[in-house]
């Protein structure tokens, strides 16, 4: 396996939320460095209450940089992660290295071996939730609270919408990947042009680019794919779940969207729990409303 690593100097002034943080974590037979970010609230009870922010594709922990600070004035930890292939992680450079099962091993890694956590908040969106409720269901202790956000956990049982197959045509088949527009194109609100370099900034070429070309082809869509038993018994945890879960999905999301009535049907843990609905917010809702999904992570911890 060829890994590539960026250069630091892609992220100089890009570090708004702290310095980065790194752990070597296995991926395949290989171990590779995961970045992550681990801010402490300016004045905390010990310890304080840690909330986990997952993102997804084809972001990295950037996309939490106006949530981050909402946390922590709440007395919250913050660990945000970079999934290994994105961000100031490690870049296994064809896309046959990565798998679903090569990136939960890896999560589980930095979040249950390394960092020894428990309790946890943890927060997932795209990507995020497809790992992070695996996570919840297969580590006892290591999950407290769940927030999904804009997420799903597929096993290939029913059909993924037409957007979502167009979005994976393109990513896999685009001559030059374009993130920081693929990002735009998942706002409402805009995205700023420095922000856009930031979600590009990763990438040096189309040589670091394996994992964002990947993520979408490792999404099971068939009942034959690698992820779908582990997926199905994930479904059959949630089902009797009973600790809160929190559905803060966005109001325009065309490729998750479905999948919030269904969290609400299956997860008894969603229950009593005040729900919000995020206005004019797009796929990625951390970027068009992040202090305010921020804000409903802390009304959920704070009970």
């Amino acid at each position: 396996m060829q890994v590539l690593r960026t250069p630091d100097e892609r992220f100089i002034g890009l570090a708004e939320a702290g310095p980065a943080h790194y752990a070597d974590v296995p991926f395949g037979d290989h171990s590779v460095r995961m970045a992550y970010l681990d801010v402490a609230p300016p004045a905390a009870q010990t310890p304080a209450p840690v909330v986990v922010l997952l993102h997804g594709e084809p972001t990295w922990s950037f996309l939490y940089r106006t949530m981050i600070p909402v946390l922590t004035d709440a007395g919250l930890r913050v660990v945000a992660p970079d999934m290994i292939g994105f961000g100031r992680s490690d870049k296994p450079g064809a896309v046959a290295d990565h798998t679903y099962a090569r990136h939960v091993i890896a999560m589980k890694a930095l979040l249950v071996d390394h960092l020894a956590l428990s309790g946890v908040t943890l927060v997932g969106q795209d990507w995020g939730g497809l790992i992070g409720l695996r996570l919840a269901t297969e580590n006892d202790g290591l999950v407290e609270c769940i927030v999904a956000a804009n997420t799903g956990l597929p096993t290939g049982d029913h059909g993924m919408p037409d957007i979502w197959w167009a979005m994976r045509r393109a990513m896999e088949t685009a001559p030059v990947l374009q993130v920081g527009r693929a990002v735009a194109a998942g706002c409402v609100r805009g995205l700023s042009d420095a922000a856009r370099a930031a979600y590009d900034a990763p990438f040096p070429d189309e040589s670091y680019k394996a994992g964002p070309r990947a993520m979408p082809g490792l999404v099971p869509t068939s009942t034959d794919d690698p992820a779908t038993e582990a997926n199905r018994t994930a479904w059959a945890a949630l089902a009797t779940w009973t600790k809160p879960f929190l559905v803060a999905f966005s109001d325009s999301d065309p490729i998750t969207g479905a999948m919030a009535p269904v969290f609400h049907k299956v997860v008894p843990g969603t229950q009593g729990l005040q729900h919000p609905t995020i206005a004019r917010a797009g796929h990625f809702l951390q970027e068009d409303a992040g202090p305010e999904l921020a804000s409903a992570v802390v009304r959920l911890v704070n009970g």
